[in-house]
């Protein structure tokens, strides 16, 4: 096996990034429109990196907005193994305060306006979600957060709302009686998307603030969870580093790497050879022979 190379999705504040070096943007084109921005490439050590700011920079994009299928693309055609998203997340859990992080382990994807998939009509395939992170991925994570000083749980349970709006509170006590842990606006399709891919994905969880039902607290405001991202970017940076240094080794195999070779249900007569192209990066290895 080759070297780890770890792509990066998160805030725009995350990409000065300590110890960065060969630092440079670099446009990235994708047949499935336009991603958020360049791609910030680098090296920490011998590990490559590559950082793609979800929202682009200044923040210009709404979650609704974010192009996951032209995003996971072009971290796929830039070599990228396995992939981190840096994600600002609600609270749904006394034991989940404001600046804590947290190893997501399970979604609930209630987004309903953002393409899920890189596969339709003409080539289907069907990848299981069951485990949607990579638990390698994500325990070195943890590791590295704890490392940087940052108090981090591990197998939290993240809703994904569609947004933009925060949520009522029926809805924010609905998904605490569902079981879940945070709620956030990112990391779906993300994970989805990244698992066509072949990529080993893993979020790590930023809480901001206790979502609305919490009545003792205020209810969530733009202002007051930007203070709390800003100080959480530092621990998220660090964070990166300490990860970046747990990855010099070579990368051993994982079997996300190989996921496509049982999701295919296509016959390969009927392969639509327009969507076929279009998956030149995405399925590179699984249709290298097509």
């Amino acid at each position: 096996m080759g070297g780890w190379v770890l792509g990066v999705i998160g805030g725009s504040g995350l990409y000065e990034i300590e110890g960065l070096a060969n630092r440079r943007w670099v446009k990235a084109d994708s047949p499935w429109g336009e991603p958020s921005d360049e791609l910030l490439t680098g090296e920490i050590g011998d590990l490559k990196l590559v950082f793609l700011p979800r929202h682009g920079r200044g923040h210009r994009i709404s979650p609704t907005e974010v192009n996951s299928r032209a995003n996971i693309d072009v971290l796929k055609r830039a070599g990228c193994t396995d992939i981190l998203s840096v994600s600002a997340v609600g609270s749904l859990r006394e034991e989940y305060a404001p600046g804590d992080f947290a190893l997501v382990d399970q979604y609930i994807d209630r987004t309903f306006a953002r393409p899920k998939s890189f596969f339709g009509t003409g080539l289907v395939a069907h990848v299981s979600m069951a485990d949607p992170t990579c638990p390698r991925l994500s325990g070195l994570a943890a590791a590295a957060g704890r490392a940087a000083g940052q108090t981090v749980a591990e197998a939290a349970t993240l809703v994904v709302m569609e947004g933009p709006q925060f949520s009522t509170r029926a809805e924010s006590e609905l998904y605490r009686s569902w079981g879940a842990d945070l709620i956030g606006m990112t990391a779906m399709p993300e994970a989805k998307l990244a698992r066509e891919a072949e990529l080993p994905y893993a979020t790590l969880a930023m809480v901001t603030d206790y979502d609305c039902w919490r009545e003792e607290t205020a209810a969530v405001e733009v202002s007051a969870v930007m203070e709390v991202m800003a100080a959480n970017a530092d621990g998220a940076r660090a964070t990166i580093v300490r990860l970046a240094e747990a990855l010099q080794d070579e990368r051993p195999a994982s079997p996300i790497d190989t996921c496509l070779d049982y999701a295919v249900v296509t016959s390969p007569s009927a392969w639509d050879p327009a969507r076929l192209a279009k998956l030149d990066a995405i399925g590179a290895r699984r249709f290298k022979d097509a």
